[in-house]
């Protein structure tokens, strides 16, 4: 299973950051201010996609590369 940050949704570190907070070690900052996912089995053991209040961690499947529809 991998996870990947939505850029979309993410309101960014400085304005959210909980998934840093949440999750140490598993995102981190991007240039762009946006998190991304550095660690993905951090990530899993936090909780995955649940790290992120506004949804902006999804999980990935894998085969298709795509989020699963829910």
């Amino acid at each position: 299973m991998s996870y990947k940050v939505n850029k979309q949704k993410c309101l960014g570190v400085k304005n959210c950051g909980i998934c840093i907070q949440t999750c140490p070690g598993a995102t981190k900052e991007r240039k762009d201010g946006k998190a991304e996912v550095v660690n993905q089995k951090k990530l899993e053991k936090c909780g995955g996609e649940r790290v992120c209040p506004m949804r902006a961690i999804e999980r990935i499947d894998e085969e298709r590369g795509t989020s699963p529809a829910y």
